[in-house]
Protein backbone atom coordinates (compact mmCIF):
# COMPACT_ATOMS: atom_id res chain seq x y z
CA UNK A 1 0.00 0.00 0.00
CA UNK A 2 1.38 3.36 -0.99
CA UNK A 3 1.85 5.77 1.66
CA UNK A 4 -0.72 8.84 1.49
CA UNK A 5 1.04 12.34 1.31
CA UNK A 6 -1.40 15.13 2.87
CA UNK A 7 -0.74 18.85 2.44
CA UNK A 8 -0.75 21.73 4.63
CA UNK A 9 -4.36 22.49 3.68
CA UNK A 10 -5.56 18.95 4.22
CA UNK A 11 -3.88 18.82 7.37
CA UNK A 12 -5.81 22.37 8.28
CA UNK A 13 -9.24 20.90 7.00
CA UNK A 14 -8.77 17.71 9.38
CA UNK A 15 -8.34 19.88 12.22
CA UNK A 16 -11.36 22.57 11.26
CA UNK A 17 -13.49 19.46 10.87
CA UNK A 18 -12.73 17.65 14.10
CA UNK A 19 -12.96 20.73 15.75
CA UNK A 20 -16.50 21.25 14.83
CA UNK A 21 -17.13 17.55 15.69
CA UNK A 22 -16.93 19.00 19.40
CA UNK A 23 -13.11 17.86 19.97
CA UNK A 24 -11.34 20.28 22.50
CA UNK A 25 -8.62 22.50 21.20
CA UNK A 26 -6.28 21.42 23.30
CA UNK A 27 -6.05 17.88 22.77
CA UNK A 28 -6.08 18.69 19.04
CA UNK A 29 -3.24 20.82 18.92
CA UNK A 30 -1.35 18.31 21.03
CA UNK A 31 -2.01 15.88 17.91
CA UNK A 32 -1.45 17.78 15.73
CA UNK A 33 1.93 19.38 17.40
CA UNK A 34 0.65 23.22 17.06
CA UNK A 35 -0.04 25.81 20.00
CA UNK A 36 -3.21 27.02 20.79
CA UNK A 37 -2.62 30.33 19.42
CA UNK A 38 -2.01 28.83 15.83
CA UNK A 39 -4.91 26.32 16.16
CA UNK A 40 -7.73 29.67 17.31
CA UNK A 41 -6.12 31.04 14.25
CA UNK A 42 -6.72 28.72 11.79
CA UNK A 43 -10.07 28.47 12.99
CA UNK A 44 -10.97 31.89 12.80
CA UNK A 45 -9.68 32.50 9.59
CA UNK A 46 -12.35 29.57 8.68
CA UNK A 47 -15.09 31.17 10.11
CA UNK A 48 -14.14 34.54 8.42
CA UNK A 49 -13.39 33.32 4.72
CA UNK A 50 -14.43 29.49 4.53
CA UNK A 51 -11.97 26.75 2.69
CA UNK A 52 -9.70 30.17 1.12
CA UNK A 53 -8.73 31.17 4.40
CA UNK A 54 -6.66 27.65 5.11
CA UNK A 55 -4.94 28.26 2.69
CA UNK A 56 -1.51 30.10 2.95
CA UNK A 57 -1.79 33.50 2.69
CA UNK A 58 1.05 36.43 0.73
CA UNK A 59 3.94 37.30 2.79
CA UNK A 60 4.40 40.26 1.04
CA UNK A 61 3.74 43.74 2.88
CA UNK A 62 0.41 45.78 1.86
CA UNK A 63 2.61 48.92 1.61
CA UNK A 64 5.76 50.31 1.52
CA UNK A 65 6.79 53.10 3.77
CA UNK A 66 9.34 54.52 1.25
CA UNK A 67 7.76 53.57 -2.02
CA UNK A 68 8.64 55.98 -4.42
CA UNK A 69 5.27 57.80 -5.99
CA UNK A 70 4.43 56.12 -9.39
CA UNK A 71 4.21 59.69 -10.54
CA UNK A 72 7.48 60.64 -9.68
CA UNK A 73 8.96 57.42 -11.42
CA UNK A 74 7.04 58.10 -14.87
CA UNK A 75 9.24 61.50 -14.86
CA UNK A 76 12.63 59.54 -14.48
CA UNK A 77 11.75 57.57 -17.10
CA UNK A 78 10.23 60.02 -19.44
CA UNK A 79 13.73 62.28 -18.70
CA UNK A 80 15.84 59.45 -19.37
CA UNK A 81 14.03 58.45 -22.75
CA UNK A 82 14.44 62.18 -23.77
CA UNK A 83 17.98 62.82 -22.44
CA UNK A 84 19.25 58.65 -23.12
CA UNK A 85 22.80 60.00 -22.68
CA UNK A 86 21.64 61.60 -19.11
CA UNK A 87 22.96 59.30 -15.76
CA UNK A 88 21.52 59.45 -12.26
CA UNK A 89 23.86 62.05 -10.58
CA UNK A 90 22.45 64.06 -13.63
CA UNK A 91 18.69 63.64 -13.41
CA UNK A 92 18.85 63.76 -10.12
CA UNK A 93 20.20 67.55 -10.61
CA UNK A 94 17.36 67.94 -12.62
CA UNK A 95 14.68 67.22 -10.69
CA UNK A 96 16.36 69.20 -7.72
CA UNK A 97 15.94 72.13 -9.98
CA UNK A 98 12.52 71.29 -11.23
CA UNK A 99 10.56 69.83 -8.08
CA UNK A 100 9.22 71.87 -5.37
CA UNK A 101 11.38 71.75 -2.40
CA UNK A 102 8.85 69.96 -0.30
CA UNK A 103 9.20 66.79 -2.92
CA UNK A 104 11.85 64.30 -1.48
CA UNK A 105 14.40 63.78 -4.23
CA UNK A 106 15.43 59.92 -4.49
CA UNK A 107 18.71 59.18 -4.23
CA UNK A 108 20.93 58.21 -7.18
CA UNK A 109 20.77 54.62 -6.36
CA UNK A 110 17.52 54.59 -6.87
CA UNK A 111 17.09 56.73 -10.08
CA UNK A 112 19.65 54.00 -11.50
CA UNK A 113 17.54 51.06 -9.99
CA UNK A 114 14.38 52.37 -11.56
CA UNK A 115 16.33 53.03 -14.97
CA UNK A 116 17.93 49.31 -14.42
CA UNK A 117 14.32 48.12 -14.13
CA UNK A 118 12.66 50.06 -17.05
CA UNK A 119 15.49 48.75 -19.27
CA UNK A 120 17.23 51.83 -19.61
CA UNK A 121 20.42 50.78 -18.28
CA UNK A 122 22.99 49.42 -21.03
CA UNK A 123 25.96 47.45 -19.28
CA UNK A 124 28.86 47.42 -21.86
CA UNK A 125 30.57 43.82 -22.76
CA UNK A 126 33.60 42.81 -21.39
CA UNK A 127 35.59 40.96 -24.05
CA UNK A 128 38.67 38.72 -22.04
CA UNK A 129 41.07 37.98 -24.22
CA UNK A 130 42.52 34.77 -22.62
CA UNK A 131 46.56 34.76 -23.24
CA UNK A 132 47.82 31.28 -24.39
CA UNK A 133 51.32 30.09 -23.09
CA UNK A 134 53.42 28.60 -25.60
CA UNK A 135 54.02 24.88 -25.32
CA UNK A 136 56.74 24.14 -22.83
CA UNK A 137 60.32 22.70 -23.22
CA UNK A 138 61.07 19.79 -21.36
CA UNK A 139 64.37 20.93 -20.28
CA UNK A 140 65.96 17.54 -19.65
CA UNK A 141 69.97 18.25 -20.18
CA UNK A 142 71.63 21.24 -18.63
CA UNK A 143 71.59 24.52 -19.95
CA UNK A 144 68.73 23.14 -22.20
CA UNK A 145 66.44 25.69 -20.32
CA UNK A 146 66.45 28.42 -17.88
CA UNK A 147 63.55 29.79 -15.60
CA UNK A 148 63.83 33.09 -14.32
CA UNK A 149 61.47 35.39 -11.66
CA UNK A 150 61.97 38.56 -9.93
CA UNK A 151 61.23 36.92 -5.81
CA UNK A 152 58.96 39.67 -4.35
CA UNK A 153 60.51 42.78 -3.09
CA UNK A 154 61.72 43.63 0.88
CA UNK A 155 62.30 46.93 2.16
CA UNK A 156 66.26 47.47 2.73
CA UNK A 157 67.49 49.79 5.78
CA UNK A 158 68.03 52.79 3.82
CA UNK A 159 63.90 52.89 3.35
CA UNK A 160 64.28 51.59 -0.54
CA UNK A 161 63.24 48.04 -2.05
CA UNK A 162 65.40 45.48 -3.41
CA UNK A 163 63.91 43.37 -6.28
CA UNK A 164 66.01 39.84 -6.28
CA UNK A 165 66.19 38.31 -9.92
CA UNK A 166 66.63 34.66 -10.27
CA UNK A 167 67.65 32.51 -12.60
CA UNK A 168 67.91 28.86 -12.20
CA UNK A 169 68.73 25.95 -14.67
CA UNK A 170 65.67 23.87 -14.87
CA UNK A 171 67.20 20.06 -15.22
CA UNK A 172 70.03 20.74 -12.62
CA UNK A 173 68.72 23.21 -10.47
CA UNK A 174 71.54 25.50 -10.39
CA UNK A 175 70.91 28.92 -8.92
CA UNK A 176 72.63 30.31 -11.94
CA UNK A 177 71.70 34.18 -11.09
CA UNK A 178 70.62 36.17 -7.64
CA UNK A 179 71.36 40.25 -8.11
CA UNK A 180 69.47 42.41 -6.50
CA UNK A 181 67.73 44.76 -8.67
CA UNK A 182 66.66 48.85 -7.40
CA UNK A 183 63.67 48.43 -9.80
CA UNK A 184 61.51 45.70 -12.18
CA UNK A 185 62.54 47.49 -15.04
CA UNK A 186 63.82 46.10 -18.46
CA UNK A 187 67.01 47.50 -19.05
CA UNK A 188 68.47 46.70 -15.32
CA UNK A 189 67.01 42.73 -16.26
CA UNK A 190 68.78 43.06 -19.81
CA UNK A 191 72.04 43.91 -18.60
CA UNK A 192 72.18 41.62 -16.29
CA UNK A 193 71.07 38.68 -18.37
CA UNK A 194 73.87 39.98 -21.00
CA UNK A 195 76.49 39.67 -18.61
CA UNK A 196 75.21 36.05 -17.76
CA UNK A 197 75.03 35.09 -21.56
CA UNK A 198 78.73 35.97 -21.70
CA UNK A 199 79.43 33.95 -18.32
CA UNK A 200 77.54 30.61 -19.04
CA UNK A 201 76.03 30.67 -22.59
CA UNK A 202 72.97 31.02 -24.35
CA UNK A 203 70.06 28.67 -23.51
CA UNK A 204 68.09 26.67 -26.01
CA UNK A 205 64.87 28.53 -24.18
CA UNK A 206 63.74 30.55 -21.38
CA UNK A 207 60.88 30.20 -19.28
CA UNK A 208 59.14 32.59 -17.31
CA UNK A 209 55.89 34.10 -16.13
CA UNK A 210 54.19 37.38 -18.54
CA UNK A 211 55.42 40.08 -16.35
CA UNK A 212 56.66 43.34 -17.40
CA UNK A 213 60.10 42.77 -18.20
CA UNK A 214 59.42 39.45 -19.88
CA UNK A 215 57.09 40.63 -22.01
CA UNK A 216 55.54 43.94 -23.69
CA UNK A 217 56.87 47.03 -25.22
CA UNK A 218 60.43 46.24 -24.35
CA UNK A 219 62.86 47.24 -27.06
CA UNK A 220 64.96 44.53 -28.59
CA UNK A 221 68.71 44.17 -26.73
CA UNK A 222 71.20 42.92 -29.09
CA UNK A 223 73.88 40.93 -27.47
CA UNK A 224 76.74 39.61 -30.20
CA UNK A 225 75.25 38.07 -32.96
CA UNK A 226 72.23 36.90 -30.97
CA UNK A 227 69.42 39.16 -29.98
CA UNK A 228 66.38 38.91 -27.07
CA UNK A 229 62.99 41.05 -28.34
CA UNK A 230 60.18 41.48 -25.99
CA UNK A 231 57.37 41.38 -28.83
CA UNK A 232 54.41 42.89 -28.55
CA UNK A 233 51.93 39.89 -30.27
CA UNK A 234 53.93 36.75 -28.97
CA UNK A 235 54.55 38.09 -25.30
CA UNK A 236 57.68 36.39 -24.84
CA UNK A 237 61.40 36.62 -25.22
CA UNK A 238 62.68 35.23 -28.36
CA UNK A 239 66.39 34.75 -29.71
CA UNK A 240 68.02 33.67 -32.74
CA UNK A 241 69.66 30.71 -31.51
CA UNK A 242 66.91 29.42 -29.24
CA UNK A 243 63.13 30.13 -28.21
CA UNK A 244 61.85 31.39 -24.38
CA UNK A 245 58.63 29.65 -23.04
CA UNK A 246 56.30 31.97 -20.82
CA UNK A 247 53.73 30.20 -18.42
CA UNK A 248 50.05 30.66 -18.69
CA UNK A 249 49.06 33.26 -16.53
CA UNK A 250 46.53 31.46 -14.17
CA UNK A 251 47.95 28.39 -13.75
CA UNK A 252 50.71 27.94 -11.08
CA UNK A 253 52.14 24.53 -12.23
CA UNK A 254 53.36 25.69 -14.96
CA UNK A 255 55.60 27.82 -12.65
CA UNK A 256 56.90 25.35 -10.11
CA UNK A 257 60.65 25.55 -11.29
CA UNK A 258 60.08 29.34 -10.79
CA UNK A 259 58.57 29.35 -7.29
CA UNK A 260 61.42 26.75 -6.26
CA UNK A 261 64.23 28.99 -6.24
CA UNK A 262 61.80 31.21 -4.26
CA UNK A 263 62.49 29.05 -1.15
CA UNK A 264 66.35 29.86 -1.58
CA UNK A 265 66.45 32.96 -3.27
CA UNK A 266 64.14 35.27 -0.99
CA UNK A 267 66.60 35.67 1.10
CA UNK A 268 65.97 39.29 3.69
CA UNK A 269 69.27 41.03 3.98
CA UNK A 270 70.05 42.71 7.67
CA UNK A 271 68.03 45.67 8.24
CA UNK A 272 71.53 47.18 8.75
CA UNK A 273 72.61 46.98 5.48
CA UNK A 274 72.20 50.41 3.72
CA UNK A 275 73.35 49.19 0.08
CA UNK A 276 71.96 46.85 -2.52
CA UNK A 277 75.26 45.23 -3.27
CA UNK A 278 75.98 44.45 -0.27
CA UNK A 279 72.73 42.84 0.09
CA UNK A 280 73.65 40.78 -2.82
CA UNK A 281 76.68 39.73 -1.31
CA UNK A 282 74.98 38.67 1.80
CA UNK A 283 72.35 37.27 -0.48
CA UNK A 284 74.71 35.06 -2.25
CA UNK A 285 76.77 33.78 1.03
CA UNK A 286 73.38 32.41 2.29
CA UNK A 287 72.23 30.89 -0.69
CA UNK A 288 75.87 29.30 -1.32
CA UNK A 289 75.14 28.04 2.30
CA UNK A 290 71.69 26.45 1.30
CA UNK A 291 73.11 24.93 -1.76
CA UNK A 292 76.05 22.92 0.00
CA UNK A 293 78.28 24.88 -1.97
Amino acid sequence: MPWKERSVVEERMRFVLRLRDGESMASLCREFGISRVTGYKIYDRYKECGLEGLTDRARTPYRYANKLPAQLEAMIVSMRREKPTWGARKLRDRLLRKLPNDVRVPACSTIHAILDRHGLVVRPRHSRTKSEGTPLSPGLTPNALWCTDYKGEFLLGDKRYCYPLTVSDHASRYLLLCEAMESVKEQAAFTAFERLFKERGLPHAIRSDNGVVYGGDAKPVAHGENQIDAANQAQHWHDADGECVDAEPSPGRQRGKQQQTKTVAEVKPNPGSPHVRASTRQSERRIGHCLGN
